[in-house]
C-alpha cells in the first residue's frame, strides 16, 4: 500500500484563501454588529421618551400645574435617562382633550415629546456612500401620552 501526500502546487493555491474570506466577511460582520448596537440605542431612546411623556402627562393632569412645570419634569426625566441634548426636544402640552369613557366623556391632557435622534455610526457611513442624500439628518422620534384630568 502506497500513501501519496499531495503537497506542492495544490496546497500553495490555498494559502491566501483565509485572508480573502476574512477581508470579504469582516466589513459585513462589523456593519451588522454596529447596526445591532445603533438600533438598540434608538429603542432605548424611544423608551426614555415614552416614559418622559408619561411623567409629563402625570404632572399635567394635576390641578394647578402650569406648562413650565410639565416641561421641566419631562426634560429632567430625559436628562436622567442619559439623553444628553434634552434641550433640543420639543414638548407640546394640550389640555382639555375630550375622551370617551364608557358611555360618557371626560377631560384629558396630552403631552407629546419630539426628539431629534442621530445615529452615531450609521449616518456617517450612509454619508460616505451617498454624500448628497438626506441620510445624515437626525431622525425625529415622537412619543405621546394621554391621561384623564383629575
Amino acid at each position: 500500500m502506497r500513501r501519496t501526500i499531495i503537497a506542492g502546487p495544490a496546497r500553495a493555491n490555498e494559502r491566501g484563501s483565509a485572508l480573502l474570506e476574512m477581508a470579504l466577511t469582516l466589513p459585513i460582520m462589523l456593519l451588522v454588529s454596529i447596526g445591532i448596537v445603533e438600533f438598540g440605542r434608538a429603542y432605548q431612546t424611544w423608551q426614555v421618551l415614552t416614559n418622559a411623556a408619561r411623567e409629563g402627562a402625570r404632572i399635567a393632569v394635576l390641578p394647578g400645574t402650569d406648562d413650565a412645570s410639565v416641561t421641566s419634569r419631562v426634560r429632567t426625566y430625559m436628562s436622567d435617562g442619559q439623553l444628553s441634548n434634552s434641550a433640543t426636544a420639543t414638548v407640546t402640552i394640550t389640555r382639555n382633550n375630550v375622551i370617551a369613557i364608557g358611555a360618557g366623556t371626560a377631560s384629558a391632557s396630552r403631552v407629546t415629546v419630539d426628539y431629534p435622534f442621530t445615529f452615531m455610526m450609521l449616518q456617517p457611513i450612509a454619508k460616505l456612500v451617498d454624500p448628497h442624500s438626506t441620510a445624515g439628518v437626525p431622525l425625529t422620534m415622537t412619543a405621546s401620552a394621554l391621561m384623564r384630568n383629575e
